[in-house]
């Protein structure tokens, strides 16, 4: 203990720590003298050049930033693929006051760098991969945990990754019957991005045009979570993946700390399990499938070729004069 004159004793245990301490966030101070002058009987405060209260409040601004830095972090885990109700239940989230990241809600405004690399971290022997080293807590805040409290559909290929970097978290576990769930998940996603041929001619515009690299971040994905190099070993993996994937993370989590979720269950599981007060709305039913007729699906291919059409017009009409000109000079 030290004193001032009249004031009253300061603990200066903690001070000492962090000024001695060689990682200290604090500037070099000549810590010898700093110490034999606040532990001596009657200090010569005349001689200390160094304002206590400013040491002491850097020190607890330090503290603060890092409590607040702590808090920032997943607290809940939706481990559920794609195709299992994530729109559905990221409206419950947000009615529950959560932030929730929805990727359909924003197809293109999503991370998809970071995606891209997340999925080659994660599965560095995909086809295309960059090596990279393996994600840490503070490439998943960089990506989603320090701005999010749930992440729902793309964040589901790495859900046992974020089991581990986020080990507080409550997990609510979603899982459809494999029968059903797969053909839903395979026409909506696979078909997408893997079965035309026009695809990788759609994914270079897409990233040179519009700067998205969707397309290619969600075939990394694909290719790592499944165990692939191409569609054909992506189905041939795709019941394997999917019991090993469940079965995994439910190894992971401590029923205490993981819900058994079913989507006909409404709010009072899941507001249970979170400590929430069960709102008075009706739970939200979203994107449930329904057939879409043949004309409503030609319209849709149509608008979709159209809009990439007049994207692509300016590219092809600066060939068509390059090469123009080198025919007629």
């Amino acid at each position: 203990m030290g004193t001032f004159g009249d004031a009253a004793p300061i603990d200066v245990t903690f001070l000492i720590s962090d000024l001695t301490n060689e990682s200290s966030s604090f500037p070099s101070f000549p810590f010898s003298e700093i110490l034999r002058l606040l532990t001596s009987p009657e200090p010569p405060i005349a001689q200390l050049s160094l304002d206590l209260n400013t040491l002491v409040g850097f020190h607890t601004d330090i503290m603060e930033d890092q409590d607040q830095s702590s808090q920032q972090e997943l607290v809940v885990i939706h481990a559920a693929l794609f195709r299992m109700g994530t729109t559905s239940l990221a409206d419950a989230y947000r009615t529950l006051g959560y932030t929730v990241h929805h990727g359909v809600d924003d197809i293109r405004g999503n991370p998809w760098v970071l995606i891209e690399k997340a999925a080659e971290a994660t599965w560095p022997s995909i086809p295309g991969a960059t090596q990279r080293q393996p994600y840490t807590r503070q490439d998943w805040d960089s990506l989603w945990g320090s701005k999010y409290d749930i992440v729902t559909d793309l964040a589901s290929p790495f859900v046992h990754q974020l089991i581990k970097a986020y080990p507080n978290a409550k997990v609510v576990v979603v899982q459809r019957d494999f029968d059903s769930w797969w053909p839903s998940f395979r026409s909506q996603l696979l078909t997408t991005l893997f079965t035309s041929p026009l695809v990788p001619i759609g994914l270079f515009f897409d990233w040179h045009l519009n700067g998205v690299r969707a397309g290619y971040a969600m075939r990394k994905v694909h290719f790592g979570f499944f165990g692939a190099k191409n569609l054909e070993e992506i189905e041939a993996n795709a019941r394997q993946t999917y019991d090993r994937y469940y079965e995994t993370l439910r190894q992971m989590v401590p029923p205490e700390r993981r819900l058994e979720y079913k989507m006909d269950d409404g709010w009072e599981p899941l507001c249970a399990f979170l400590g929430k007060d069960v709102p008075d709305v009706p739970f939200p039913r979203l994107n449930v499938r329904r057939r879409r007729s043949k004309e409503e699906i030609l319209a849709w291919r149509n608008e979709k070729i159209r809009r990439r059409a007049k994207k692509v017009a300016p590219w092809v009409l600066a060939l068509l004069g390059v090469v123009a000109a080198i025919w007629y000079r």
